[in-house]
């Protein structure tokens, strides 16, 4: 039997960060798509491009606040992480973290996994780690880790940011911070993504479609997109 398929599937997400975007507001929100959920949303941008002129400030307050997500159990005031899904996925994302050190890549943060206390003593607890020092065409930076894990690349020019973000084989997500909305509206339209995000993340109208480009899947769920899969068009043709 033929069945129509409708996937959303694997993301490798740029979070792109120019030097005039909203700083405060961007720093927060980055810190959220990196690390929400321990990275475990398909929605996450795993590969955060900053422009080169605010790179290094970028990178000494990103740590900064990467430092305060302490890792433990949820019901703890003191916990900002949980534990990761599983012991297969736990061995999934160190693999990919040791992966990262052996293309060259510098651990800035994190990169080991922590010891659960208490009822969560056996709880597959990972830093959140970010990693510089990749660049676009490793695995680290192709293939999808599903954890608290994120790249950190600086750009000089919007098409060098473009070249960067289009490098994976992903399309799902992108995230566009800039107060200039020419240019959000341009690097938009020319970001390789079903779904784009301007000085925002993770807004989602149910009316609107979802579902990525390239090997991030096939179809569009959502509003008139899902009707249309669900449904059996049909031809009357009646002679009058």
């Amino acid at each position: 039997m033929f069945k129509k398929v409708s996937l959303e599937l694997g993301g490798k997400n740029p979070n792109i960060i120019f030097a005039d975007c909203d700083w405060d507001k961007m720093m927060r929100t980055t810190l959220q798509s990196s690390f929400a959920n321990q990275g475990q949303i398909c929605l996450c941008g795993s590969r955060v491009l900053v422009e080169e002129s605010i790179y290094e400030k970028f990178k000494a307050e990103f740590i900064e606040r990467a430092k305060k997500l302490i890792p433990g159990d949820p019901l703890l005031d003191e916990s900002k992480q949980g534990a990761v899904v599983s012991k297969m996925h736990y061995d999934k994302v160190l693999g990919a973290i040791a992966l990262a050190k052996e293309e060259g890549g510098n651990i800035l943060l994190g990169g080991e996994a922590v010891k659960g206390e208490g009822r969560c003593e056996n709880g597959y607890f990972i830093q959140p780690t970010i990693i510089e020092g990749l660049g676009p065409n490793c695995r680290t930076n192709m293939e999808e880790i599903f954890g608290p894990v994120v790249t950190i690349q600086s750009f000089r020019t919007e098409e060098e940011a473009l070249e960067l973000a289009n490098a994976s084989e992903y399309g799902l997500a992108a995230t566009i911070w800039t107060q200039d909305i020419t240019r959000a509206n341009r690097v938009a339209m020319n970001v390789k993504s079903g779904i784009i995000w301007v000085n925002c993340w993770l807004f989602r109208d149910l009316r609107t479609p979802f579902g990525g480009f390239k090997n991030s899947g096939v179809g569009r769920e959502g509003g008139w997109e899902a009707l249309k899969f669900f449904t059996e068009p049909k031809n009357v043709c009646v002679e009058l």
